[in-house]
């Protein structure tokens, strides 16, 4: 099992981001990741991100709304 982000701007369309990451284990190593660097993915540009297990989606965030809160 793998579980990876998607990152993508504000219209949806995919993105690279600005700190690579890598394949996650687990879903908790995965959103651990995310909450470390959502900043840095945020000012580079990405706007929301996609978790996905295999090919699977899991849910969707916006880093936008983090910011705001």
């Amino acid at each position: 099992m793998a579980w990876v982000w998607r990152f993508e701007k504000a219209d949806g369309t995919e993105t690279s981001p600005a700190v690579e990451p890598e394949e996650f284990t687990t879903q908790g190593d995965a959103e651990s990741w995310i909450g470390e660097v959502w900043k840095e993915l945020l000012d580079g540009g990405a706007e929301q991100v996609t978790l996905f297990e295999d090919d699977s989606e899991i849910y969707a965030m916006s880093l936008r709304a983090a910011a705001e809160s």
